[in-house]
């Protein structure tokens, strides 16, 4: 079978850019046709903003790269037109289990209430990702969106200017120039235009390897998430294993940090390995194979005048968690509604501000979590090595300890506390968890699901309260559910929510005027109040 990765999704063409007498102006161009670029393309062609994306390949990922997709981006690939293929594609799964050596310490379940639409995690190849973006990407541009991708364009030299950027393009047919008025970034880990800007990341690099084997196999193994410390297979190390569609299941395992990183990579020791985890009668082939060291570190700021950073390309994470991928598509899905409305003239250029402050803001938070798990995963000192050691001792038979034990605290999207957008919060007795700035829950509905109402716009939710009239805003009147009651209610009785495209609350109230809902509206779209 010939490997997904091997397609020539988005091949080079030459363009009539490359012939023009002076550089050719777009109004936004991203570099970086990887999950979070072509997530952010979608985003501005479905509200009909003219976009390029140059990348300096024309192929999706080699290999599965990352694979556990959470519930958050399975919502924002909804408003992306792609998530009901990634979940019929993807193993869905919610339960996880932690082992110390070979006893199962504790399990955990990441769906622990109903009335969701999407479920906890998916596990599925980055590739498969790439594929569906690509292919709804194209699918817009057949309806006529103002959208191009173009393989194997590498911008070197970006120069930015008070009022645009221009950008030297490298293709197989030469170099030709361009003007954009906003460049975003996407252009992964080592980000050439990110190193050309002379910007650099601030944070640890932690001294550690783990070996990546993807392999191919019939095994018996349950559609869980299951974490070793100390496995007898990989002792004094830990482990990871999920599966993924196709009979492929991934494997970490620790090396520990003075290796010898060839001879770790020869397919005859990686087979040995991955042989002693799963037993003799295991049969399995090997289809990618990968040692990684890694980060967490983030640029000090995300937007450099009319220069935005997204992705990998503005912050890193270690794997543990699945905060990478998760966290970039959240970035895309921030600054898409934000850069439209920039674009459009609805909207003052300081709110793209504010995708630096709160994206900024998500960054720590997954920066913190998943430098924990991490201290808690590869201990550098002996009183950290005693403290997890103690953990895990007592969480196999006493309950108080075990959500001290951190195997990867999994990705959770972020609350945009004390974000300049947030206006007001006056619904005595409603749900934290929806207070302004949070993301929207989903909810059942008599007919369908809460968040696939809300769309991608500024929208209304009103609850036993009639939305007011002459906002120009559309709403919803849901009748009050179970779900919605819990989520949006409490102990209010009524409840007018004003929800940003990106479906995080900017405000909400018992009910409100008119002009309320139109001063939250302003400040929700970057104008001070």
């Amino acid at each position: 079978m010939t490997s997904p990765f091997a397609q020539d999704l988005y091949p080079y063409k030459r363009h009539p850019d490359q012939d023009a007498s002076r550089a050719a102006h777009h109004p936004v161009t991203i570099v970086g046709a990887g999950p979070v670029g072509l997530a952010l393309a979608i985003d501005l062609a479905q509200r009909n903003i003219p976009t390029l994306v140059l990348d300096d390949n024309s192929r999706v990922s080699t290999g599965s790269r990352a694979i556990c997709f959470a519930k958050r981006t399975l919502e924002i690939a909804d408003r992306l037109g792609v998530g009901e293929a990634l979940v019929s594609k993807g193993v869905q799964w919610n339960l996880g289990k932690v082992f110390s050596g070979e006893r199962k310490v504790y399990e955990f379940n990441l769906a622990p209430e109903d009335g969701h639409k999407n479920p906890a995690f998916i596990n599925l190849q980055q590739y498969y990702l790439e594929i569906a973006l690509v292919g709804r990407l194209r699918a817009l541009q057949a309806e006529g969106a103002p959208v191009d991708l173009r393989g194997e364009n590498r911008v070197s030299t970006p120069v930015a200017h008070a009022d645009h950027v221009a950008l030297t393009v490298e293709t197989p047919d030469g170099f030709y120039s361009l003007k954009t008025d906003w460049l975003i970034a996407c252009d992964g880990a080592n980000s050439p235009i990110r190193n050309r800007m002379g910007l650099n990341f601030k944070g640890r690099v932690f001294e550690d390897n783990f070996l990546i084997a993807d392999v191919t196999m019939q095994a018996d193994f349950p559609t869980e998430r299951w974490f070793w410390f100390d496995p007898p297979f990989n002792p004094g190390q830990s482990a990871l294993l999920h599966k993924q569609p196709d009979g492929v299941w991934r494997i970490d395992l620790q090396l520990g940090w003075d290796i010898d990183r060839e001879a770790e990579m020869d397919p005859e020791r990686v087979r040995d390995r991955v042989a002693q985890m799963l037993g003799p009668d295991v049969a399995f082939d090997l289809e990618w194979v990968s040692i990684y060291t890694f980060q967490c570190r983030r640029m000090e700021r995300l937007r450099h005048g009319r220069v935005l950073f997204a992705g990998d390309a503005a912050h890193q994470v270690s794997p543990f968690g699945a905060r990478g991928a998760n966290s970039g598509l959240q970035d895309a899905d921030n600054l898409g509604w934000k850069l439209a409305a920039v674009v459009e003239g609805g909207a003052p250029e300081n709110l793209l501000d504010s995708y630096d402050f709160e994206r900024a803001q998500a960054a720590d938070e997954n920066l913190l979590n998943s430098t924990r798990s991490t201290d808690f995963i590869t201990p550098k000192s002996q009183i950290s090595h005693v403290f997890r050691d103690a953990v895990l001792d007592l969480a196999k038979n006493h309950a108080f300890a075990r959500p001290f034990v951190n195997s990867g605290r999994l990705s959770q999207p972020t609350t945009y506390d004390g974000s300049c957008l947030n206006t007001v919060d006056g619904l005595p007795g409603a749900p934290p968890r929806t207070r302004p700035g949070a993301p929207c829950p989903d909810a059942r509905l008599e007919d369908g699901y809460l968040l696939d109402a809300l769309g991608h716009r500024f929208f209304l939710l009103a609850l036993n309260c009639d939305p007011p009239a002459a906002t120009g805003l559309p709403h919803l009147s849901p009748q009050i559910t179970d779900d919605i009651r819990s989520r949006y209610l409490g102990s209010a009785s009524s409840a007018l929510y004003l929800i940003r495209p990106d479906q995080h609350v900017a405000a909400r109230w018992p009910s409100a005027t008119v002009q309320a809902v139109k001063n939250a509206l302003s400040c929700a779209k970057g104008h001070p109040p």
